[in-house]
């Protein structure tokens, strides 16, 4: 790997994504992705007596999912990287506590399971690892309760409030693709800090956009790329004001986001 730009770094060995695996909640199975998770739940409880112990069975049965769907023996994973919302990542700890794999816990909010993948591609093209379990996990009742209120209080959610996801996404990376048609990861910018002074907890999407942008813009100056270059540019949820305020932002840096940012 090498070091490209400001702050991207180019994998001179592109790790493979060679196989995923998701499970939503209820609210996520009504919206147009619904067929594309692995299994969508009924209920937030999932059979569990808090929204916390639902959220931990979720992670824990997704990395069950995309371990048997890959094929590739839990004993031959090197490395997990994992984490969620709660304190001291408990969804991921106790979730993933069974699988015997050394662990990493991380912690970044939306980013939390790119950052996984960042980190698990550094791994392989280092030749520090050749396969890597990515997994995140978040519960919109359990976030709620940690970042705002508890819904039992019945507060009222301003339209610039995000809906967290009740789900869990999990990937496993390695450094041959098995035979399959698989995507890989080629570079990975990791984004500063950048604190515009926004302190509304239900304006996160204000809050986040600045370093969004600040991390897009670092990448196509650093890869020489333009947005045209891609499908689509994603990035974690900002809500609609949010979104805005990132389209707006990038017009003011030449950037044209309008058509290509989900």
């Amino acid at each position: 790997m090498r070091k490209i730009g400001k702050q991207t770094i180019a994998l001179d060995n592109a790790p493979y994504i060679i196989e995923t695996s998701s499970i939503v909640g209820p609210k996520e199975a009504e919206g147009p992705l619904a067929k594309y998770f692995d299994q969508c739940l009924e209920d937030e409880f999932w059979g569990e007596k808090t929204w916390e112990k639902a959220e931990s069975k979720i992670i824990k049965e997704n990395v069950n999912s995309v371990v048997a769907k890959s094929g590739i023996p839990s004993s031959n994973i090197d490395y997990c990287f994992a984490g969620d919302l709660l304190n001291q990542c408990i969804s991921s700890s106790f979730g993933l506590r069974e699988t015997n794999i050394p662990f990493f816990g991380i912690f970044g909010a939306c980013s939390t399971f790119v950052e996984g993948m960042s980190l698990g591609s550094l791994f392989i093209d280092g030749s520090a690892a050749s396969n890597v379990l990515c997994a995140t996990s978040s519960h919109f009742c359990s976030a709620e309760k940690q970042f705002r209120f508890p819904l039992e209080l019945g507060n009222q959610r301003p339209p610039s409030s995000q809906w967290t996801v009740t789900g869990s996404g999990a990937a496993i990376l390695s450094n041959t693709n098995y035979g399959k048609s698989c995507p890989q990861i080629t570079y990975t910018t990791p984004g500063k800090i950048v604190d515009m002074g926004v302190k509304d907890a239900n304006n996160m999407g204000a809050a986040m956009a600045p370093a969004a942008l600040d991390t897009l813009i670092t990448h196509l100056q650093d890869t020489g790329r333009k947005p045209s270059f891609y499908d689509a540019i994603i990035t974690g949820d900002l809500g609609y004001i949010g979104k805005d305020i990132l389209t707006e932002l990038a017009e003011t840096k030449g950037y044209n986001l309008s058509l290509i940012h989900i």
